[in-house]
Order: C-alpha cells, then structure tokens, then sequence
C-alpha cells in the first residue's frame, strides 16, 4: 500500500513503529518477523525464508549474527551477516518456542515458510488498526536504511548492509527530507567573498548616497552676514 508516495514505501516515524509493534502486530512471531525486517534492513522474502539455523545456535541461544544466504537474496549476488541489536535479540529469545524446525517463520500448517503474500496482509491488518496509512512491508527496509544515513553511516558501509549491488540502487532506498535540502542550501553561506558583517556595511552605505557634485564647496559653521546697501 502506497499512498502519493511516488511508487516507493513510506518511511516509518519511531511513533508509527511503536504503535506497530505495541498495538498492530498482535502476536510475538509477527512482532519478529517484522522486527528482522527492521533490524537487519532486509527484504520481505529474505526475512521470510530464513532458516531457524540462521538465527539460532544449536542450544536455542540468538546468534550474534543473522545469516543471509545467497539463494534466498534478490540477485543471489552474496550471503551477507547482520549483527543482531539487542532489541531484535530480545524479540527472538521470545519467539524461540514457536520456530519451526526448519523454516525460522513456517507457512500454513507448519510447510515451507511463510509467504510474502501472508506478510504483506498481517502487515496491511496491523497499519489499518493503529491508523497508518502509505505503508508496506518494504517500509521497514527504506526505514532502517534512511536512518542509517540520516546519523552519518557512509553509504558503502550501509550498502554491505543492503545487499545492494552498487551505490545507485542504494541511494533510490534513502529518502531526502526537504529540512536537509534547506539546510545544503544553507551551509553555502559560507561560501560568501565578504562575509555577513561586510555585507551588511555595504548596504547601508547604499541606503544613504553622497549626492554632493565634483567641487562643491560644504558650508561654513558660521554663517556670513552681508550688510544692507548704504543710501546715497
């Protein structure tokens, strides 16, 4: 679902996302579903089809990294590791007892995984109930990789993350807000050949121009007083 959003999925506010995962997303297994999806920057069926083995050790514990494999990615360019934050890890530990055996999220009746499909429907059904409208499961990707840009992250470390196969694609991901438009605009006031203050006395000096012509004599303080012509 994609609202006047020129065909791309909408950035989530850290408000929309708490309203998600407190009061849309009813059940542990879709809070991690999308919590992977938001975590790690990946792709709906990469989250999808994760393998339980890639995100547990054999003992049940979270691994300190998921494990993206190559086959299940867009391109099937690379498998790519992400580190697990703390608040995903917390997410996992829950939904732990509920895994399947092989297929960390298990479609209907315990077959394969989940599909996309049912994803993008949980998804719809949480957005429609907290009131968020313009958003898909693609939001949680364009979110996380925005933010990591927004705090500074150079593009090639947030594109190892992304999976993407060059800088461009990357960059059609990150959503540019018209505040830091303003803002690059801004920083060119540096760039000035004068300086403010210089600027400033500038134009003052042209608010009050010397109209006095080439030669003109200025007056004298004290002012000359001709005598009245004597009667003959």
């Amino acid at each position: 679902m994609k609202v006047n959003r020129h065909g791309r999925a909408k950035i989530l506010t850290i408000e929309e996302i708490q309203l998600l995962f407190r009061v849309g997303l009813t059940n542990i297994r879709d809070r991690a579903l999308f919590g992977v999806m938001l975590f790690s920057a990946c792709r709906v069926r990469e989250a999808c089809t994760l393998f339980t083995a890639d995100v547990y050790e054999p003992s049940g514990q979270v691994r300190t990294e998921l494990i993206f494999r190559k086959g299940n990615t867009k391109g099937k360019l690379a498998t790519r590791t992400i580190p697990v934050l703390e608040d995903l890890r917390g997410l996992l530990v829950s939904y732990y007892p509920e895994a399947g055996e092989k297929c960390l999220f298990p479609g209907r009746f315990g077959s394969g995984h989940i599909h996309v499909d049912s994803a993008a429907r949980i998804l719809r059904k949480a957005c429609k109930k907290v009131g968020i409208f313009g958003a898909s499961t693609h939001s949680f990707r364009r979110t996380a990789l925005t933010t990591m840009s927004d705090t500074g992250i150079p593009l090639r470390i947030i594109q190892e993350v992304s999976g993407h196969r060059n800088l461009s694609q990357l960059q059609k991901y990150l959503e540019v807000k018209p505040e830091q438009v303003k803002g690059a605009i801004a920083s060119l006031s540096m760039l000035s050949p004068v300086g403010a203050e210089a600027v400033i006395g500038l134009f003052s000096d042209l608010d009050s121009p010397d109209l006095s012509f080439p030669g003109e004599g200025k007056c004298h303080d004290q002012p000359t007083h001709l005598s009245p012509p004597r009667e003959s």
